[in-house]
């Protein structure tokens, strides 16, 4: 199986390049699973419905998110009915979605498990223990474990990747914007890579416009961040090569692509 997982989509630029891109990507190297993290792809700063229709439309096949989940409020409105949308599972139980999902291809079934990180993020419950309650309940029910962990922290993600390796197919970060050169596959088997990376305006700093982020930075002005407008667009992703039989991971191939 061919995994394809895009980095953090931000706003209008990182949907018009996933339009454009994904359709060949899928092709040339034969993608039999989409996952986007779409927690920034409404104008910047969390989904709507429409645009999780829109990601769909275009090849994603189950969207991730994180700490930005709740912040366009009509998610709270139909996160309970998108079996493909997911939230991080160490939210509370009492708030509506879920924080894994089984999505099932022709022949196989992978469970996406979504957990948030508590280094320098704001308090939630332990992902470690969140993922362990996620991987108890669907492991009898798929053929893989992947974990998108969104988390600011290096140390806490490739705590992650370690504690999960063996148990998950597959553990990658997002989160941070910034694509990581650090892809492996652990001795259990399990592909790991610290950070996705971005999909959205190139020429910004993490997805924001660069003057408004330069401004809060040398002024230390509170600014109200806007997506970067005009010119190259990026599209960060990596594929994960998987043994069907034996579930581990054969390859890790990273695409950082610009037009």
């Amino acid at each position: 199986m061919n995994l394809l997982v895009i980095g953090d989509i931000v706003g209008n630029p990182g949907r018009k390049i996933t339009k454009d891109l994904l359709p060949g990507i899928k092709k040339e190297h034969e993608i039999d699973m989409v996952i986007a993290n779409g927690e920034n792809s409404a104008g910047g700063i969390g989904i709507t419905y429409s645009v999780a229709r829109e990601l769909y439309a275009f090849g994603v096949d189950v969207i991730t998110t994180g700490n930005h989940v709740w912040a366009k409020k009509e998610v709270l409105s139909f996160i309970n009915e998108d079996s493909r949308l997911i939230r991080p599972a160490n939210y509370p139980d009492e708030l509506p979605g879920c924080g894994s999902t089984a999505f099932r291809l022709a022949d196989k079934t992978v469970g996406v498990i979504n957990a948030l990180g508590r280094v320098y993020m704001d308090p939630v419950d332990s992902p470690f223990k969140a993922v362990d309650r996620e991987i108890d309940r669907i492991k009898d029910s798929v053929d893989f474990i992947v974990v998108d962990f969104h988390a600011e922290a290096t140390s806490e993600k490739l705590a992650m990747g370690w504690y999960l390796d063996g148990r998950a197919t597959v553990v990658f970060g997002t989160h941070t914007h910034v694509q990581t050169c650090d892809e492996r596959v652990l001795p259990g088997g399990t592909g790991y890579i610290t950070d996705i990376g971005m999909t959205g305006p190139y020429n910004s700093i993490i997805g924001v416009d660069k003057d408004i982020a330069l401004k809060k930075f040398t002024m230390l002005i509170p600014e109200r961040f806007e997506v970067g407008k005009g010119g190259d667009m990026q599209l960060n992703a990596v594929i994960f090569s998987i043994d069907d039989s034996t579930k581990k991971v054969n390859e890790i191939k990273r695409l950082f692509l610009k037009r």
